[in-house]
């Protein structure tokens, strides 16, 4: 280590008296100047999360393979009587945090299932790599389209990524690839798509991660399309990095070979790169080589996979959608039948998609709703499709995360110490709390756990800004409520937990508690609609159906409904429009599109006329009670892992209709379901045109009279 000079010394000491972090150049003249090429930004820490969060399965689904004559069913799984898959590995797509999820992963009981896989051999990410691509959707409504803005979540998730730039986004990606690394089999591999914005962040920082030893490729993604770009090269590229672990992985170069054209072995008597791959063999060698290669392997840009064009079959509408083209190069070169591979940006499911086409097993998630309802209804329609041509697929599971690590939605000062943090933490929360509770119109109360104010008659609990309301929120509530004898409660909340109601709300009920859950408005944040008594509260959605039961035969029929929401307002959009323009808003349920013409005349148009206009998918349990939810928890005492009941049961999904971009079309009465006779429960799963599910639930008896 250099010798410091006297200055050097004392300047060392002044910092360390100030509790101030030391210059960049002491890191050197302290630790010697041998370093390798380093990506430094702002909170850089090798530290990463390792909490361990119980994944809760909130619904199955297995599009049932043998409904008529069970000599169909397929032979890799055990099968129930339906055809539907009870034992193997379930396909996972995973709601929630990646971070939280990929740490839960990492750390948690499921690592064990993951390495009975041989772990996970490929990895596959496409992560927000646009400063401008929020969270913000695209619905289409009849001839019209109305963007639907990002919730609080996805708000501050594009924040956590954003907010401070380049540093925000390093930081994010860096702790994330750490986990994934740790995750990864020793013999696999990851690839990482970015472009221009991000690449040379991302590539030092996989350097760090994954070794520089450990690179393999990059893949220069080239395409074509328009460009109005005329001060500069135009920008038609993305960049996909692909790294290893450390041990020699698959490459299967064979399934990704590219043909030789007729005219080339015409013109040249033998396939393009063909010396490369046979060296100076004898003309004899040569011959049988040809004969046996299936083409040449292809070079690290690759031209012949073209991005989705609008009338594209496979496309979805998902703003970030890759071609399957894509994923299926990269999962037949780095995987094989069998293997196991993950992708934790999943968007629109086209890894999933082609996985489950390839025969992989696979691990999918994302934090946004509307991705996780899109790649639920592409993978049903890839069951459905390997059903028909009577090919093996497996069951999958949407999963989320039982219990919320707590955060804070403002972020507290790094620089100062723990207590200092703690309490500016408390401060914050204080605030958030005072300001919900001042836009719901509410008195602060003191005295309770659970419970921050009190509104006709009805004490209201605030749910975290930054997390959905879970089960274990709610089930705290009911516990005070029985312990205080009270009776009335509303919950608010900016999100709610997947497959949260209406269980846990029958289960109050049943306790002489009355819980109303509403959705906190992204406007408490804006004081003039605040001060102004402007902000609403909307309820969360409500079911109704109707069952119809012929002997031991039931079916359901959608009858009803009702959604709440509201995105802007009329006037305020009458307000601001200029002649000649329109916009489209949500006001308590209702899409309306506001017109305004050259004369400066005002025209509302209601685009969502029925009910059913908000209904993008719905599908039966037709044996609610029939599985139930377990967890995985450690017990304290022995450190072992224990399953646990949870009280709630797994949403079995046995029958559906949705719309897709093709076919706008919806059935509003199931088919008729063969069911043991006796008393059962059917629950009804809906979920909007947002991406938001709701569930209702209704007993019938099979076998008699209702």
């Amino acid at each position: 280590m250099p010798r410091l000079t006297e200055q050097e010394q004392q300047e060392i000491i002044r910092y360390l008296e100030a509790d101030k972090p030391l210059p960049d150049k002491y890191r050197f003249l302290l630790f010697g100047d041998k370093r390798e090429v380093e990506l430094v930004w702002n909170g850089k820490t090798s530290e990463v999360c390792n909490i361990v969060l119980p994944f809760q399965v909130i619904e199955q689904v297995d599009e049932p393979r043998a409904e008529k004559d069970t000599r169909l069913q397929m032979t890799l799984f055990d099968l129930d009587a339906r055809g539907r898959q009870i034992k193997g590995w379930t396909n996972k797509l995973i709601w929630g945090d990646n971070k939280l999820i990929l740490s839960s992963l990492k750390n948690g009981p499921m690592r064990e299932e993951i390495e009975r896989q041989g772990g996970i051999k490929l990895i596959y990410i496409d992560p927000p790599f646009d400063v401008g691509a929020d969270f913000s959707m695209d619905i289409e409504i009849g001839d019209d389209t109305f963007t639907k803005k990002p919730n609080i979540l996805e708000e501050i998730a594009y924040r956590d990524t954003w907010g401070k730039g380049a540093d925000s986004f390093v930081a994010m990606i860096y702790e994330r690839l750490v986990l994934m690394r740790d995750l990864l089999a020793e013999d696999g591999s990851i690839y990482v798509h970015c472009d221009w914005r991000v690449s040379g962040y991302v590539r030092l920082v996989l350097d760090e991660v994954f070794g520089k030893e450990n690179f393999r490729n990059e893949i220069i993604w080239c395409y074509t399309g328009a460009s109005q770009t005329k001060d500069r090269f135009i920008q038609k590229h993305e960049s996909i990095y692909s790294y290893i672990k450390r041990e020699t992985p698959v490459f299967n170069w064979e399934d990704i070979a590219i043909p030789y054209s007729e005219e080339t072995v015409a013109r040249t008597g033998r396939g393009a790169g063909e010396s490369g791959l046979y060296g100076n063999q004898n003309a004899e060698e040569k011959h049988k080589g040809r004969l046996k290669s299936p083409g040449k392997i292809p070079e690290d840009w690759w031209k012949d996979i073209f991005r989705l064009q609008g009338n594209s079959l496979e496309k979805v509408d998902y703003p970030t959608q890759k071609p399957e083209s894509l994923l299926e190069r990269i999962i037949n070169a780095s995987s094989n039948k069998g293997d196991l591979v993950a992708d934790f940006f999943c968007g629109s499911g086209t890894t999933a998609a082609v996985a489950e086409r390839l025969g992989r097993k696979w691990i999918v998630t994302d934090l946004g709703k509307f991705a996780i309802h899109t790649t639920r209804k592409r993978m049903i329609q890839v069951q459905r499709q390997l059903k028909s041509e009577g090919k093996d697929y497996r069951a999958f599971e949407i999963l989320n995360l039982g219990k919320y690590e707590r955060q804070h939605y403002i972020g507290i000062n790094p620089n100062l110490r723990e207590a200092e943090q703690q309490k500016q933490l408390e401060e914050k929360e204080a605030a958030f709390v005072d300001l919900i509770l001042r836009a719901y119109r509410a008195e602060k109360t003191d005295g309770f756990k659970t419970f921050n104010g009190k509104k006709a008659g009805r004490l209201v609990s605030v749910g975290p800004v930054n997390l959905p309301v879970t089960r274990l929120f709610v089930e705290e509530v009911i516990l005070e409520c029985r312990e205080k004898h009270i009776t009335r409660v509303d919950i608010l909340g900016f999100e709610f937990e997947m497959g949260l109601f209406p269980n846990v709300l029958d289960e109050a009920k049943a306790k002489g508690i009355d819980i109303t859950p509403k959705y906190i408005p992204a406007e408490v944040f804006d004081k003039r609609a605040v001060d102004r008594n402007q902000v609403v509260f909307h309820d969360v959605s409500y079911v109704e159906v109707k069952p119809h039961v012929q002997g031991n035969r039931v079916a359901v029929e959608m009858t009803d409904f009702s959604v709440f929401y509201s995105q802007d307002s009329i006037a305020a959009a009458e307000a601001s429009l200029k002649d000649k323009s329109s916009k489209i808003v949500v006001e308590q349920g209702q899409i309306i599109k506001v017109s305004k013409d050259a004369r400066g005349f005002v025209n509302r148009e209601v685009l969502t006329q029925k009910w059913t206009d908000w209904i993008d998918y719905w599908a039966v349990d037709f044996n609610f009670e029939n599985k139930r939810e377990i967890i995985r928890v450690q017990n304290p005492d022995t450190g072992e892992w224990e399953e646990v009941w949870t009280g709630e049961y797994i949403f079995e999904n046995e029958w559906q209709s949705f719309r897709t971009k093709k076919d706008r079309s919806l059935e509003l009465k199931s088919v008729f379901q063969e069911c043991l006779p006796g008393r059962r429960k059917l629950a009804v799963k809906v979920v909007d045109i947002f991406g938001t599910d709701t569930m209702t639930i209704v007993e019938v008896t099979v076998g008699g009279k209702r």
